[in-house]
């Protein structure tokens, strides 16, 4: 079996520097993610997140270091993005930054093509640079991807502002993962706040309120008719979607086409134009869900390394109750098809 995982990824300092005064104005709470004085420990059934200061050194690494991780639990290619926020550095050296980041990750890939691919980052905050340099990432480095984190500024990707950046993506035929990121202040402040540091941290972020806001930011691709309008866009969803795919039957029951303008319903979108991959949430009834509602001909597989632990990667996928064919289509194919793999 070859093992395709496309949520894995990659920390350029740089860029978490520059953006550190955001973050400590916007998220403070995020530094409460370092530690637990009651850690989760790995069981069966259970995929505890790495503690953060350790994922974040093992982030650094695109060399040797990651390779020989990627060996030992049966990984064979990474599609690997940038999890650092490249839309809240001053817009002075965004470009720049986000060229060096994008260079490095070229030249991690050209190293090694037959296990490290990669999806190039933007300087949002700039809507023409940005499709300046995904033209450049994608035609001119090789990468076969692009990865958004959070928001690309006070607002989301349906904003007309970014139509340039999604219609050059759709053009290329390059998907784009929408990533999560810390909510809006205002959100974490009235949803999340309230409890002792750790856990409004986590509430807001990797809990819960990153992945529903998530999950609101494909939706409002699809409400705003942006796949209507650009049927090539082509999107991933990691951990499991985002919590869309559990509620697509409420959301077509309460919002017809009728009610949107749309053509068709949203289950209906989704299925043509969002992909769903796990990111290290390996838990059976999930995927046993998503198999029924969205179809493993839309399912990747993804680790969400360095942040979760790989152990259990490949025994739970050996455990599955599907055939040859279909683990062939959701640790290779399906990769393979959607980051057009086989081409130069």
């Amino acid at each position: 079996m070859t093992l395709i995982c496309i949520e894995e990824h990659a920390i350029d300092r740089s860029i978490v520097e520059a953006a550190g005064p955001v973050l400590a104005r916007e998220a403070p709470y995020l530094r409460a993610q370092s530690s637990s004085a009651f850690p989760v420990q790995p069981g069966p059934d259970r995929r505890p997140a790495v503690d953060i200061d350790h994922a974040n050194r093992l982030g650094v690494d695109l060399g040797p270091g990651r390779i020989q991780r990627m060996d030992e639990h049966g990984i064979d290619l990474q599609i690997v993005s940038w999890t650092s926020p490249i839309q809240l550095v001053p817009d002075e050296v965004a470009i720049a930054l986000c060229r060096s980041a994008n260079d490095r990750l070229a030249d991690a890939v050209a190293a090694r093509p037959d296990r490290l691919q990669g999806m190039a980052a933007l300087p949002w905050q700039q809507p023409a640079a940005a499709v300046d340099e995904l033209d450049r990432a994608v035609t001119e480095l090789g990468l076969r991807g692009v990865l958004i984190l959070g928001r690309p500024g006070a607002g989301f990707l349906d904003d007309l502002v970014y139509r340039p950046v999604l219609e050059r993506i759709a053009a290329l035929r390059v998907p784009l993962y929408v990533h999560p990121f810390y909510p809006i202040p205002q959100v974490q402040q009235a949803y999340y706040a309230g409890f002792n540091d750790k856990v409004s941290a986590e509430l807001a972020l990797g809990a819960w309120g990153w992945h529903h806001e998530a999950g609101v930011h494909v939706l409002r691709l699809i409400l705003a008719g942006v796949f209507e309008q650009l049927p090539e866009l082509q999107v991933v969803s990691g951990h499991w979607g985002e919590m869309v795919p559990f509620y697509l039957s409420r959301l077509d029951d309460v919002l017809s086409p009728g009610d949107t303008g749309l053509s068709r319903t949203i289950t209906e979108i989704y299925r043509s134009n969002v992909w769903v991959t796990p990111s290290g949430m390996f838990h059976r009834p999930q995927f046993d869900f998503v198999r029924t509602v969205i179809g493993l001909d839309r399912v990747i597989w993804s680790t969400d390394y360095p942040f979760v632990r790989l152990e259990g990667t490949q025994e739970f996928l050996d455990e599955l109750d599907i055939t040859p064919g279909e683990r062939e289509q959701i640790t290779q194919g399906n990769a393979e098809r959607l980051f057009r793999l086989g081409e130069v």
